[in-house]
């Protein structure tokens, strides 16, 4: 079950493309344990979901301290870097309208279980209502559109008070309908809003990018040796950068057994200079005093800490961190230690790969040293180009 895990986050599947991959696939099942070819899938897709759930946060970063583990020296490394992103939830983009039409349905559903018949459905002013709302940015159809919103949400608290009326106190449902009325209740300047019927744990965050304004989501925190291991990674709700700094360092020290001398950070970090026995280095004005040679330095340091942007971009392109579809708060923090370890695992492929076609190349040039020179140097040329 951890081999699919890794196998999934590597390859970039979903649970049930792994598993039906794994039965065609005789590496993947080399990989897994298998000692010859089983022509059937391992396990049912929805054991997977219960596997992470019974493991949870401490399993996944075992799986993370495994995959520091096999890349040796690289991640002993006295300096790390570290930097943020925003890990999206797997919800649609979130409006009052949306939230409002989910609400009706939700309380649809539930007295039809229950067997409660509503005074109204309402069925056939949504539908008219819902014409209303399209094209509001038309100057013409503002008014109207913004009139029809109101409708809906008075329908929407409608429906709510009648089910908790009509419904025991000990129904199930009850915490339902306190999420739809605190919904229903919020307004634009409101405090830990909800933005999502499905996951109501999601944060609103705001990174300053010019083509998305706000992300959806939840934190993650990343911390990166110089070599390019990641040594750390760790998820945080809608927290200020400086104060995700000293739980990401207690993780690395967790992972690596080692303080990392210092860490470099960008000027979002601002505030801290020093956690523990870590020298926080922060892009600044060098000091007057400063030599050239420790200016220079510096300067390095500072842009090899830019290294860990695109391992962010690699991490959200080719190891699922970019779109998050496991539940909870669990789920996200899974989502990033298991991302994190599959791009640690991958890292320690390609430089087994290399290695593999060095000494295949030096191997079949010692090889054809037999013949003769133009033959050699012919061939030697084509190994050359098919090799690099």
């Amino acid at each position: 079950m951890v081999g699919l895990l890794i196998l999934k986050h590597i390859r970039n599947l979903s649970d049930e493309s792994v598993v039906c991959q794994w039965s065609e696939n005789i590496y993947y099942q080399y990989f897994t344990g298998e000692t010859s070819f089983v022509p059937g899938v391992p396990c049912e897709p929805s054991e997977l979901v219960h596997f992470r759930t019974r493991i949870g946060e401490s399993g996944a970063e075992l799986i993370l301290k495994e995959s520091i583990r096999i890349n040796g020296k690289d991640a002993l490394d006295p300096d790390v870097n570290i930097d943020t992103t925003v890990q999206e939830k797997n919800i649609t983009y979130p409006t009052d309208a949306k939230l409002h039409r989910k609400i009706i349905q939700k309380c649809k559903d539930i007295a039809q279980k229950e067997g409660i018949e509503l005074r109204q459905s309402y069925s056939w002013v949504l539908k008219q209502l819902s014409r209303d709302q399209r094209f509001r940015n038309h100057p013409r159809n503002k008014a109207k559109a913004k009139k029809a919103d109101k409708k809906v949400k008075t329908i929407a608290g409608r429906l709510v008070r009648e089910l908790e009326r009509k419904l025991p106190p000990t129904s199930p449902y009850q915490s339902d309908l306190a999420l739809f009325s605190q919904i229903l209740s919020q307004e634009k300047d409101s405090k830990h809003k909800i933005y999502s019927l499905h996951e109501p744990e999601v944060a609103r965050i705001s990174k300053g990018k010019e083509h998305k304004k706000y992300e959806f989501g939840n934190k993650a925190s990343f911390a990166k040796t110089d070599s390019g291991v990641l040594v750390g990674a760790l998820g945080f709700r809608d927290e200020y950068d400086g104060h995700t700094l000293k739980p990401t360092l207690e993780q690395v020290v967790r992972l690596t057994g080692k303080t990392p001398q210092k860490a470099k950070v960008d000027r979002g970090y601002r505030g801290n200079k020093k956690i523990g026995e870590t020298e926080i280095l922060i892009p600044s004005t060098p000091c007057k005093t400063m030599s050239y040679y420790q200016k220079r330095k510096l300067s390095q340091r500072h842009k090899k800490r830019a290294g860990i942007e695109p391992i962010i971009g690699h991490l959200k392109t080719d190891h699922r961190l970019n779109r998050n579809f496991y539940k909870g708060i669990v789920g996200d923090n899974i989502n990033i230690m298991l991302a994190a370890a599959a791009f640690n695992f991958k890292r320690m492929m390609n430089k087994w790969k290399i290695y593999f076609c060095q000494g295949l190349n030096k191997a079949i040039l010692s090889f054809f040293k037999k013949f003769t020179a133009n033959s050699y140097l012919i061939f030697s040329n084509k190994m050359l180009k098919l090799t690099f």
